[in-house]
C-alpha cells in the first residue's frame, strides 16, 4: 500500500487545518517510519552480502518488531537483543516480542547494565563469536541510510500545501529525513517521546537546515508514560477521525498540536501536516499494563489485533 494524506474534520479558528499523513497504512507491520527507516539499510545489507540482521530494543520496542517483520519479508534472519533478562520467560506476554518471534526473530536477553554498553565495540564483537556475521541496525533504526529513507515522506505537492510539518521524535531519525526534504518556506516541529535535551545534538548531525523545532511539554512524564487525559483523547480522536494513534510516538504527538493550536502557537491560515509514523502494535502491550492497575482502556484496531494472535 501507499501512504495518503487524510483530512481531519476538526473546526479549528483562524482558518488553521489538520491532516494526518497515512504512513501507518504502508504495511500492517512494517509500516510508517520504519519501513521508511529500513528501506536503504536493507538493499545495503543485500549488497553487502549479509543474511542476518541484528539490532537492539526495549519489551514494547516498534522497531523489534518492525525488523522482524522486515526478516519474515525479505527472507532475512533476524536477531533482536532485549533490555532486560527478566523478559525472556515473558514472550507470550508480551504482545511485541510476541509478533516478533512469529515473524521469526531470535532473541538475546541481556541485563540493563550489559545493554548500557551495547555500542561498544568489545560488547559487539561478543556478539558476532555469538551469533555470527550479522548486519548491524542501531537501536531505533536510525543511522544515515534512514534519514535518507525518511527525506521521501514528504511529496512534492506536500512541500507547497502545507506550512507546518509536524512528527513525534523517538531517536530522531525521521525528523531529519523530513526537515532535509521540507520547503523552503516550511517549519518542521517535533515532538519528542522522551525526556531529555539530547535529541537536539543528534539530529544536529543529520541535518542541512534551521526550519525545526523540538516541543518538548508532550512527554507525558517519559518514554511509554501516559496518563487517563491522553487515553482519553487518543480515545476521542478515533472516534472523530477513525485514526487510531499509539500511546508512545503519535499520540502524544497530536496532542501536542492540538494543545498548541488551542494556545495559539500557529499562525492564522497554518496548513498542519501530521505524520503517522505508525506504531500501533504497541497498543495490546500497553492495555494490559493500563488493565493491571484498572484504568481507562485504548481502543484498539481488532482486525490487526486478530492478526497479530493468529
Amino acid at each position: 500500500m501507499k501512504s495518503y494524506n487524510q483530512v481531519l474534520p476538526f473546526s479549528f479558528p483562524n482558518g488553521i487545518s489538520l491532516t494526518v499523513k497515512r504512513e501507518d497504512q504502508v504495511h500492517p507491520f512494517l509500516s510508517g517510519n520504519k519501513y521508511r527507516k529500513m528501506k536503504y539499510n536493507l538493499e545495503q545489507a543485500q549488497k553487502e552480502g549479509y543474511a542476518k540482521l541484528l539490532t537492539f530494543g526495549g519489551a514494547f520496542s516498534n522497531h523489534i518488531a518492525a525488523v522482524a517483520a522486515a526478516g519474515a519479508h525479505f527472507g532475512l534472519e533476524t536477531i533482536g537483543v532485549i533490555r532486560g533478562e527478566e523478559l525472556e520467560n515473558e514472550i507470550e506476554a508480551n504482545a511485541t516480542l510476541r509478533l516478533a518471534r512469529q515473524q521469526g526473530m531470535k532473541f538475546d536477553f541481556v541485563s540493563r547494565e550489559a545493554y548500557r554498553v551495547k555500542d561498544e565495540s568489545a560488547f559487539l564483537e561478543k556478539l558476532r563469536e555469538k551469533h555470527g556475521a550479522f548486519y548491524l541496525l542501531p537501536e531505533g533504526g536510525t543511522n544515515a541510510l534512514a534519514v535518507k529513507g525518511c527525506e521521501e515522506i514528504l511529496e512534492t505537492t506536500d512541500k507547497t500545501q502545507f506550512t507546518h510539518i509536524c512528527c513525534a521524535v523517538g531517536t530522531g531519525g525521521t525528523i531529519s529525513g523530513l526537515i532535509n526534504s521540507c520547503g523552503e518556506n516550511q517549519k518542521v516541529i517535533g515532538f519528542p517521546a522522551l525526556k531529555g535535551s539530547f535529541l537536539s545534538d543528534e539530529i544536529c548531525k543529520f541535518v542541512n537546515n534551521d526550519r525545526w523545532e523540538l516541543v518538548n511539554d508532550y512527554h507525558f512524564g517519559g518514554y511509554a508514560k501516559i496518563n487517563d487525559e491522553l487515553v482519553r483523547f487518543n480515545n476521542d480522536f478515533y472516534t472523530q477521525t477513525e485514526v487510531l494513534l499509539d500511546p508512545v510516538y503519535t499520540g502524544k504527538m497530536a496532542y501536542g498540536i492540538v494543545n498548541l493550536i488551542e494556545k495559539g502557537y500557529f499562525p492564522d491560515g497554518a496548513a498542519i501536516l501530521m505524520i503517522h509514523t505508525g506504531g500501533l502494535q504497541g497498543i495490546e502491550g500497553m492495555n494490559k499494563i493500563l488493565a493491571r492497575k484498572n484504568k481507562p482502556l485504548l481502543i484498539e484496531n481488532k482486525v490487526c489485533k486478530k492478526e497479530n494472535n493468529d
